[in-house]
Formats: C-alpha cells, sequence, structure tokens
C-alpha cells in the first residue's frame, strides 16, 4: 500500500464516522482493518464468547448482574410483570417508556435482582416457555453464567462502533450479546452489556533458544515425502506479467443508477476487504462531480490535509469521494447528479467508492 492509500484509508475512517454519528446516521465503519501496520487495530478484538442462553422466563445471570431478553411482542411493562418487577423502574433503568415496543431478543438491565428460572430449551426465547404441570415434565434450575460482562450506558454522540473500539470487542459481538437492530441504532441512557473480548493469538510466540523450529510431520510416517524438483539457484527467475492498469476502462457501461464521478481511466479495480472502491485517474485540476442526487453527509480531511466528501442518497446508498483538492460543496448541501464537488487533486488519481448500508459495493456495477 503506498502513502496516497494510507491518507486515504485514515480520512475515509474519520468522514464515515461523522457522516453517522449517533442515531441520525446509518454507517459508521469500524477502524479495526482498514489500515495495516501500527495503525491496524484488528488485533485488538478477537470473537468473543456467544451469550448465555435466558431462562424459561428470559433472564440471564452473570457474577454481575442480570438481563432480560425480550420475546416478540414485548414491552418493558410485560417483562416486568413476567419478573414481578415495578414496570416504571424497569422502563427508567434502561431508558424507555413503559409501553415501548421491544425487539425479538433486545436486551433489558434488571435495576433489581430477581430469583432463578429453569433451564430454556436451545433454539432461542420462542422455546423457552415451558409447562411445568405437565406429565412427566422436567426441569432443572438455571445457574448463573460465570461470565462478567461490562456495563455500559450510552451517552450523547456515542455509536456501536465507538463503544466496540473502547471495550476491544467487535460491533458483531456488541450488537448480538444486546440484540441491536441491523442499522445499529443506540439511544442516549441505553444500558449495553459488553462481552470479555476473546482471547487472542500471541504474535510473539516463539520457541525456546536454541532449541530451533519444530519439523512438520510428513503426511504418513509410513510413506516418504514425495521427490521434489528443485530449479539450480543460478536458474533466472521467471519473467513477471506486465498489466496496462490504464487500459482497464475509460468509462462505465453498466445500468446503474450513478454516474462516473471522474473522467479518466480506471486505474485499480474494486476488491473487497483490500481496495473497497475504484481509482481513477485524474490530472490535477480535474472536475470531479456527484455520481448521483443527495446530500452532502459528511467533509473532513485525511492525515495529509487532503479533503473527503461523502455525498447519501436514497436507497441507504452513499458515495465517498477523495484524493481531492479544493471543495465546492459544503456539509449539508443537496446536490445533484453530474454537480461539482471539487476538483482533483495532485495524487493523480481519484478514489471513489459506493456504500449500502455497512457494505461496501463494487461501484462498477452501480455506474451507468
Amino acid at each position: 500500500m503506498n502513502n496516497g492509500s494510507f491518507r486515504v484509508a485514515g480520512g475515509l475512517i474519520a468522514s464515515l464516522a461523522l457522516a453517522s454519528c449517533g442515531t441520525q446516521g446509518g454507517f459508521d465503519p469500524d477502524l479495526r482493518g482498514w489500515m495495516k501496520g501500527g495503525l491496524d487495530t484488528a488485533p485488538a478484538a478477537a470473537q468473543a464468547a456467544p451469550r448465555p442462553q435466558p431462562d424459561n422466563r428470559g433472564v440471564i445471570t452473570f457474577a454481575n448482574g442480570q438481563v432480560a431478553v425480550a420475546q416478540a411482542g414485548d414491552t418493558p411493562a410485560s417483562v416486568a410483570a413476567r419478573l414481578g418487577l415495578d414496570a416504571g423502574q424497569l422502563a427508567s433503568h434502561n431508558a424507555l417508556p413503559a409501553d415501548a415496543p421491544l425487539r425479538s431478543g433486545a436486551v433489558l438491565v434488571l435495576p433489581t435482582k430477581v430469583a432463578p428460572g429453569t433451564v430454556a430449551k436451545p433454539g432461542g426465547i420462542a422455546a423457552i416457555v415451558t409447562d411445568p404441570f405437565a406429565k412427566g415434565a422436567k426441569t432443572q434450575a438455571a445457574t448463573p453464567s460465570p461470565q462478567t460482562p461490562s456495563e455500559h450506558v450510552v451517552v450523547s454522540g456515542e455509536t456501536a462502533w465507538s463503544i466496540a473500539r473502547k471495550y476491544d470487542v467487535t460491533v458483531q459481538d456488541l450488537a448480538a450479546w444486546n440484540g441491536l437492530p441491523a442499522n445499529m441504532d443506540l439511544r442516549v441512557g441505553q444500558r449495553l452489556i459488553v462481552p470479555k473480548p476473546g482471547q487472542k493469538p500471541d504474535a510473539l510466540a516463539t520457541t525456546v533458544p536454541g532449541t530451533g523450529s519444530p519439523t512438520p510431520k510428513p503426511p504418513s510416517a509410513a510413506t516418504p515425502l514425495p521427490d521434489e524438483t528443485t530449479a539450480p539457484a543460478a536458474d533466472p527467475a521467471p519473467k513477471a506479467p506486465t498489466t496496462d492498469l490504464g487500459a482497464t476502462r475509460t468509462a462505465a457501461s453498466g445500468g446503474g443508477p450513478l454516474r462516473m464521478p471522474v473522467s479518466g481511466s480506471i486505474i485499480r479495480v474494486y476488491e473487497k476487504g483490500r481496495n473497497d472502491g475504484i481509482d481513477i485517474a485524474a490530472p490535477s485540476g480535474t472536475p470531479v462531480t456527484a455520481a448521483g442526487a443527495g446530500s452532502v453527509a459528511a467533509i473532513t480531511r485525511d492525515t495529509s490535509g487532503v479533503p473527503i466528501i461523502v455525498v447519501r442518497h436514497e436507497g441507504d446508498l452513499m458515495t465517498v469521494y477523495t484524493g481531492l483538492e479544493g471543495v465546492d460543496v459544503a456539509k449539508g448541501d443537496s446536490v445533484s447528479a453530474g454537480q461539482s464537488l471539487g476538483k482533483a487533486g495532485d495524487d493523480g488519481f481519484v478514489h471513489f467508492e459506493v456504500r449500502r448500508g455497512f457494505e461496501s459495493v463494487d461501484p462498477e456495477k452501480m455506474l451507468n
């Protein structure tokens, strides 16, 4: 990855975070995995253990507290009635009205401890209700989970991603433990249970000095390894193939809803997880235009001061433009397709991304 790509990645993270802070935004990507080297936080959060199964009333008892997992159609008042708690106290403790509808799987932190129920059957809350008076019914008292998750109260400006980073867990684990919706919306005062991060491999683990590295075991102790033909070290290395990246294409030919943001050849194509957009050759001063109608969700700068623009469109789409030198719009502006956003900078290319919700998509498939 070159220096330009480092700047693009760093600034893009900040711009997308600004584009969707709080419940008004639907996208706020995690820093982990976006950059390599010292800034990469991917090792910071290994996968946590799954959330324990609730008992027959939807209660999970931890060593340091209890939570209730909502069923379809539940409200804080119905959960409180099921557990013998005061509805107002339970609702207030979780920053909700007593009659607020709850998502199936959502978590309410209990203000006071309740007696443990019986072990729930596997398969989720929908299958946990049993008839203790049925003939031959067998029940077993639920035992507290040895896990001790942290409790976090959401404050203004926080997102699921910022909270996950704070506790070194993945946002997926945070969502799974709390039954968060797909858009990761949070409310001020909401109480979250944060699982302990999983065990991470020790990247510095080595063998004892002087013992050498262990020899891999052959496929079969009775069968020797096959003979290999090894070329002499003096033989020249094969010639590397040459690729004309500039000849990839000069214009989009698909039938998507967006247009090319700049006139030029695509010099680097989309590779999910490695290059979440396309790089378009653009001499300094080339006009950069909006790929579609929408509103400017965020404008920020990367570590070198290069502007990054995020435009939000209909249908949960967002487009990202970076590698610019000047900016012709402001945050909150409404823009039309083809309207000038700025001019290309000195890097020789403009980086363009298309995102649907949390996921990047191939921009070439979205262009017309």
